[in-house]
């Protein structure tokens, strides 16, 4: 299969990319390059630079090459930024998306793979989540995920779009071979900052309250490989050439890891000292979050391989040192 790949030089699409060409197909990346990175596109992969807010552009693009499939990983994803500059992500997000749902449709290509986000359930009112709970998004970011899944939806009942929504939280770690290590442009989330501290980037780590109901009082998240993240595309995509449903799956391990257990792994894995600071609870933060994968194992076949913490941070930490003398600070 021909894929598009919009948001493909970002650190998830890059895995996806690599992923698609180990399993015989061709990805071609669309990014704008705000928070991806050129040298992410592997060499002999075409690339072509746009926004997906540039509708002429996307058109264009879209027609450019006879696709078929498309997986869509271009999106704002800092749910604490979300709840500050709302409009920000509602243009990004929401209006992005409908122009690519949009340049889909007219250019006739059938099978649509959207990276949604474990952030559409909400605080969880039992665990591990799946897909039958109810969807109360706590931060605007998974609001706009929830939206477009709300788009993507419609357009296949009413335009024949066949697709599938991932479900996922806290994609993390890095390329097991080694051959795709371009960080994160101003990362939020924990793994990357928690390197950028070992690394000596950031003066110290905070840990966003410590007096939750849980084993040591932080968060508990589920984390999940990116290259595990990766897989699962590339099944979504075989699912929708083969059989045509229409899917909504989560991804998950089903088990977790509290932020402090995170962060004292991680020293063990780099062997350095790791500063941090408890400062107050987070707006949006859930207590704990975990994902049931069930449903992604019985329909497409899909298992975590590569998301303990131990592969998680030694990936991680791999990486981050590949880039100790590239720069003092990522981006």
């Amino acid at each position: 299969m021909k894929v598009w790949v919009v948001g493909g030089a970002g650190y998830i699409g890059s895995h996806v990319c690599k992923a698609l060409i180990k399993a015989g197909h061709e990805p071609v990346v669309f990014d704008n390059l705000s928070t991806g990175l050129r040298s992410n596109v592997l060499p002999g992969i075409p690339f072509r630079e746009g926004d997906i807010l540039d509708l002429p552009v996307l058109r264009a693009a879209a027609r450019e090459f006879r696709f078929d499939g498309v997986v869509h990983l271009a999106a704002l994803k800092a749910a604490g930024e979300s709840m500050e500059v709302p409009e920000r992500y509602s243009r990004a997000n929401i209006v992005g998306s409908l122009n690519l749902l949009e340049s889909v449709l007219e250019a006739g290509i059938p099978n649509f793979v959207f990276s949604s986000t474990a952030a559409v359930y909400g605080e969880p009112q039992y665990l591990p989540l799946d897909e039958k709970h109810s969807t109360k998004p706590e931060n605007y970011y998974g609001h706009t995920k929830l939206a477009i899944e709300g788009f993507i939806e419609w357009y296949g009942r009413l335009k024949g779009l066949k697709h599938v929504c991932l479900r996922y939280f806290n994609a993390a770690g890095y390329d097991p071979d080694g051959e795709l290590q371009g960080l994160e442009q101003n990362p939020a989330n924990l793994l990357p900052v928690v390197m950028e501290t070992a690394m000596g980037w950031r003066k110290k780590l905070q840990i966003f309250g410590d007096d939750y109901p849980t084993r040591d009082g932080t968060c508990i998240r589920d984390y999940i490989h990116v290259s595990d993240l990766a897989d699962a595309h590339v099944k979504a995509l075989d699912y929708l050439h083969t059989k045509g449903g229409n899917l909504t799956v989560n991804l998950g391990t089903g088990s977790g890891i509290t932020v402090m257990e995170m962060v004292r792994l991680a020293m063990q894995v780099t062997g350095r000292g790791i500063p941090f600071e408890i400062v107050a609870r987070r707006v949006g933060d859930a207590v704990s979050v975990l994902a049931s994968s069930d449903k992604a194992l019985e329909t497409l076949g899909w298992k975590a391989r590569y998301s303990d913490g131990e592969t998680l941070l030694k990936t991680t930490w791999k990486a981050y040192q590949a880039n100790a003398s590239s720069r003092k600070q990522p981006g």
